[in-house]
């Protein structure tokens, strides 16, 4: 599957990084983790502090799959607002996965300062408007649900949106004091480089092809003739695992983006912001480390790769007129790319055991959290390869 189009920002702003090679002799380890972008990054450094014997391949170059095409906005909001989701699942679980999102977020900021990351971590307030007037209502429900719960948010109105950030077409919003930014691509690069001076073995080009069950150990075969004896497999292939697990449990979308040119102006205006709107599908927008704006949006169902590709000319310059419209200003742009993502029916990830695989864990962070969910599933992983039970595992298993 191809999961991204076109050149994404953060390829051409940070050029290679590091490469690695495929593997063609036979390995064993503990850990074999399949995918290399952000979540195996992750999971692979969580695996490496647990001093396991750990292994990641990734059959394109790391960290060239989805995770290049992030725009790594790192919210704790869910893509399913709070006070629907305690209707789906219950008050007690709604809010324990809100706050393991905004825990995930300074959890990845320490992660960031430990490994000495120049990835441009940086923590933002979130904004979030009702693009309409209709949604002010349910907004406000969302509002109070978050401040029961305990997050610091404040509610502004249209006339204090305009006067605090000079956005058109603001009806009311909340804005959090919890939110960050980061070049994911960069992170999950230094986070690998991290643990292969610890002991991490790394491959790319090195395609799973299938796994032989045995009694002591699983043994995955290799496009490269190669196989890896290993005790468990962990699974971090984000929108593909659809190709994997045969039952439809993630809708698939395209969804799109622009970076302008470098604006001072801009940039300090915002610089310490996220948003993100009510709209359907929502547009989202911060700017990057190096001074420009990112919008992104314009969302439809995932067809084919080149459907997708075709649109991005379409779907840019509706970025750019929805940023004209909200800003009264025009977007020069520079950079413009299709990336695909998952949106599950309650907008939580699938984290954890199937049924139909043996000796393996599946770490899908899918919707608008996928960088936090994956952070939290770092404490999961844990708990289960030393046998213990974490809170969350109901509300993101397989067949919930």
């Amino acid at each position: 599957m191809d999961l991204k189009s076109h050149e994404p920002f953060w390829l051409v702003k940070n050029g290679l990084l590091s490469t690695y090679p495929s593997l063609h002799k036979d390995e064993s380890c503990d850990i074999l983790i399949v995918g290399g972008g952000i979540t195996g990054a992750l999971i692979a450094h969580q695996c490496m502090s647990e001093g396991l014997k750990c292994i990641l391949i990734d059959k394109r170059e790391i960290v060239n799959g989805s995770s290049a095409a992030t725009t790594s906005m790192l919210q704790y909001e869910i893509d399913i607002p709070l006070y629907r989701l305690k209707e789906l699942i219950g008050t007690e679980a709604a809010v324990a996965c809100y706050q393991a999102c905004s825990q995930a977020i300074d959890k990845l900021g320490k992660l960031a300062q430990h490994i000495d990351s120049e990835a441009g971590f940086r923590k933002k307030h979130s904004f979030y408007y009702a693009s309409r007037k209709k949604d002010v209502a349910n907004l406000l429900k969302e509002y109070h649900a978050r401040q029961s719960a305990g997050f610091e948010v404040n509610w502004l109105s249209e006339q204090e949106i305009k006067h605090k950030f000079d956005l058109t077409g603001a009806y009311g919003g909340i804005l959090s004091k919890q939110g960050a930014s980061i070049d994911a691509f960069c992170f999950a690069h230094e986070l690998l480089k991290h643990n292969t001076q610890k002991g991490l073995k790394i491959y790319d080009k090195t395609e799973l092809i299938r796994v032989i069950n045995k009694k002591q150990r699983t043994v995955a075969v290799l496009s490269t003739a190669a196989k890896i004896a290993t005790k468990k497999i962990i699974y971090c292939t984000g929108y593909e695992t659809t190709e994997l697990i045969p039952e439809k449990f993630v809708e698939l979308l395209s969804t799109f983006a622009i970076v302008s040119e470098v604006d001072e102006t801009l940039y300090n205006s915002y610089q310490d912001l996220l948003i993100w709107n009510t709209a359907q599908p929502y547009l989202y927008m911060r700017t990057t480390d190096d001074g420009r704006f990112l919008i992104g949006g314009e969302d439809e169902p995932f067809k084919d790769p080149i459907k997708r590709d075709n649109l991005i000319d379409q779907k840019s310059h509706k970025l750019e007129k929805s940023f004209n419209k909200i800003f009264n200003k025009p977007f020069y742009c520079d950079f413009n790319w299709a990336g695909t993502f998952g949106s599950t029916k309650d907008g939580l990830p699938y984290i954890g055991e199937h049924k139909k695989f043996k000796n393996a864990y599946f770490v899908c962070g899918f919707g608008g959290n996928g960088i936090t969910f994956s952070v939290t599933a770092m404490e999961m992983v844990s708990c289960w390869l030393n046998r213990k039970d974490h809170a969350l595992s109901k509300c993101f298993r397989f067949g919930r």
